[in-house]
């Protein structure tokens, strides 16, 4: 294993029953670092971060949180991180507040000043109680209960579910904060925008493995982008390596092309482009969507011919689900989401 990941995770299995939830995940997080964790419903993507919790123990495999074992050293490492859940579920009795506090407790106390910042930038009345909130408002009580604490990792599992557009904004800038003052984030969400806007690196995850893992310039160079040119001739793209979905026409007297392109064979292609006569040209990378779209066009089924369950409702076997109001019931607690027996 990295000494240095933030989280390293190496050969990981989880079964339920006959269903494998993961099946030799490797995931490395680096210090300082914002890395993307991607996959659909039924990846494993939320059975890995209830392993990263401590919540549930893996069959097999090597994993490190802060160089502690996240199953037997869970309390002493939930002081050090903070965990946003996709479901939130609150006190209804309390206020938010109230609220912010318990569960910033969870993660040794809250930074006041950082607290009062978020409060205000997340435009949240903390005197109302919990039951009158929207979903969006029981969203920021957690991410600010997270964000305001001084912690090391902050794992992050749909954190901006249920926010509008203005306070997606503003959670993007607090986590470019936190990871300026050294914080790591994991950060898993289905909002493929938010995770190209803030990931150094992203991990992509089917079936309960991982598929690819790098930079987003390291995964576009290895996928096509797409190409406009208008030229006064045609620049002979046909039969090149590394060109396909060709379609040519023509306007104006010209002629009009449209490809996509592998990295490995822009230059060339611009090449040809320029030798032809060009007018115009644009060259569009693949996004983030794209780069998750050609992982799942390639390879098996999502489902993998063994059933994969969705990772919002998986089920340990200590009968604690992973929607958002887990109970470890070791004293531990998911610092964010977890109902409290008053």
């Amino acid at each position: 294993m990295s000494e240095s990941a933030i989280i390293d995770v190496h050969g990981l299995h989880k079964t339920y029953g006959r269903t494998h939830a993961l099946d030799g995940l490797d995931l490395s997080v680096a210090p300082g670092e914002v890395h993307g964790f991607l996959g659909p419903n039924g990846a494993g993507k939320s059975t890995t971060i209830r392993v990263l919790l401590g919540l549930t123990r893996a069959d097999s495999g090597e994993v490190t949180v802060l160089d502690g074992d996240p199953w037997h050293d869970a309390v002493e490492l939930h002081r050090r991180l903070a965990y946003v859940p996709a479901g939130v579920t609150l006190w209804p009795g309390l206020t938010g507040g109230q609220c912010i506090d318990v569960l910033g407790r969870a993660h040794g106390g809250l930074d006041d000043a950082r607290r009062a910042d978020l409060v205000e930038r997340f435009d949240l009345d903390t005197r109302k109680r919990t039951r009158d909130y929207s979903t969006g408002n029981r969203q920021k009580v957690s991410l600010i209960s997270a964000l305001a604490a001084d912690v090391d990792l902050l794992l992050l599992d749909e954190p901006t579910s249920g926010l509008d557009p203005l306070m997606e904004q503003v959670f993007q800038e607090v986590v470019r904060e936190r990871v300026a003052d050294g914080t790591t984030v994991l950060l898993s969400s289905h909002i493929l925008g938010e995770v190209e806007a803030l990931a150094d690196r992203v991990s992509i995850i089917r079936a309960g493995r991982t598929v690819t893992t790098g930079t987003l310039a390291d995964l576009r160079r290895s996928t096509s982008s797409r190409v406009h040119t208008i030229t006064d001739s045609s620049p002979g793209l046909a039969g090149v390596d590394g060109v396909t979905a060709l379609d040519t026409g023509s306007v104006d007297g010209r002629i009009e092309t449209r490809c996509h392109v592998e990295g490995a064979a822009v230059s060339e292609v611009v090449g040809l482009i320029h030798a032809a006569g060009v007018h115009t040209l644009t060259i569009t990378p693949p996004s983030l969507d794209d780069l998750f779209l050609e992982q799942y066009r390639e390879g098996p089924s999502l489902r993998d011919g063994r059933g994969a369950t969705s990772s919002g409702s998986e089920q340990d076997s200590r009968g604690a689900t992973s929607s958002g109001s887990e109970q470890d019931g070791r004293g531990a607690t998911s610092a964010g989401s977890d109902e409290v027996r008053r």
